[in-house]
């Protein structure tokens, strides 16, 4: 329980960087995607995912935890509103390959699950949600997208480099069970 809440709380505080808005794109860069990263690597699929699952809440709620001290269900109807709603996915796709990789749990294979729960995921569900709520083409909203790639490349690097260190010194997951030891 503890470290779920402690992972809501680092979402949480993630979002004290200021937001970056992008011109022509409507949902601006944030830092949140990190903390995604972090949850599923770090606490495995079940935990992670509930802990961003807690953190949605906070969202729905109310509670200003987004950057620029944002928050509420008006936030997650609109443009950024699906890459809300896909954070728990994320997280939990993130802990699912990275438990399913765990006897070779590398840099390698940590920016291969952390790439895939926590941009490609992350992009599955936001881009569609952003089209629809912001009333763009499709091929406009990912192409609109192509401009967080360079950034989510850079917290995948962050959140593998992280979560191979944390791991090293304080493995949290017991190998293919997902639970703590």
């Amino acid at each position: 329980m503890a470290l779920v809440a402690l992972f809501a709380a680092i979402m949480v505080v993630l979002g004290f960087f200021p937001l970056i808005e992008l011109p022509l794109v409507p949902a601006p860069f944030t830092s949140q995607t990190l903390g995604v990263i972090l949850a599923g690597a770090i606490l495995g699929a079940r935990r992670g995912g509930l802990a961003i699952l807690l953190f949605d809440v906070l969202v729905l709620v109310g509670l200003p935890v987004l950057p620029g001290g944002r928050g509420g269900l008006g936030v997650v109807l609109g443009p950024t509103g699906g890459f809300i709603i896909a954070y728990p996915v994320g997280a939990f796709v993130v802990g699912f390959l990275t438990e399913r990789l765990w006897k070779r749990y590398n840099i390698g294979t940590a920016l291969l699950a952390n790439a895939v729960g926590g941009a490609l995921v992350l992009y599955a569900i936001g881009v569609p949600w952003m089209a629809v709520t912001a009333d763009l083409p499709l091929g406009k909203a990912v192409a609109s997208s192509v401009v967080f790639v360079p950034g989510d490349a850079i917290k995948v690097v962050i959140g593998a480099l992280a979560a191979v260190a944390v791991r090293r010194a304080y493995p949290l997951i017991e190998p293919g069970t997902g639970a703590a030891r």
